[in-house]
């Protein structure tokens, strides 16, 4: 009785240990939000693509590890990321070729003629994983954050208060 007892132990250990480093890594992700709603850390950007995108090698779901580069690095025909901003003030992500660079005026023009100043261009891929921004979507979302972080936290601090009260109440367990 005594071993599987140290075995529960261990085990509800571990899964804590595992959630709490999950809480902490979401919160630190949600912490770090641009002023357009995306993860960034320094010059590396988490772009989630929410919406299909008529792009080759993305498509809807994928998380795309992108960095910000200075506008003269950029050449004709890198794939770019851009933020768009919507009639209704929502910014939106963009992908296109870069047509023409205008490093005087901190600017690049897609082949499609769309130009974008350095305030809008979010840089170049770096690393494409499949439907991971799908999952990182809902997760830093309102609700998910709340069912999936916050909620369990709830529940285990109200069981510790009702440990407490117990082991106050009846006294400490014998082992």
């Amino acid at each position: 009785m005594k071993a599987l007892n140290t075995i529960k132990r261990i085990l509800f250990t571990i899964i804590a240990i595992v959630y709490f480093s999950f809480a902490l890594c979401m919160t630190i992700l949600l912490l770090n939000y641009n002023k357009y709603g995306l993860t960034q850390f320094g010059n590396i950007t988490l772009v989630k693509l929410t919406e299909q995108v008529s792009f080759e090698g993305y498509q809807k779901g994928d998380l795309v590890i992108v960095e910000s580069m200075d506008v003269s690095t950029y050449e004709e025909g890198d794939v770019v990321f851009t933020y768009f901003i919507d009639q209704e003030r929502k910014p939106h992500v963009k992908i296109g070729n870069v047509g023409e660079v205008y490093p005087d005026d901190n600017a690049i023009t897609y082949e499609n003629g769309d130009s974008y100043s350095n305030e809008f261009i979010i840089g170049e891929p770096v690393k494409v994983y499949n439907n991971l921004g799908q999952f990182l979507s809902i997760v830093e979302s309102q609700w998910g954050f709340l069912f999936i972080v916050l909620v369990p936290c709830l529940l285990i601090f109200i069981y510790e208060i009702y440990a407490l009260i117990i082991e106050i109440k009846y006294g400490a367990e014998e082992n």
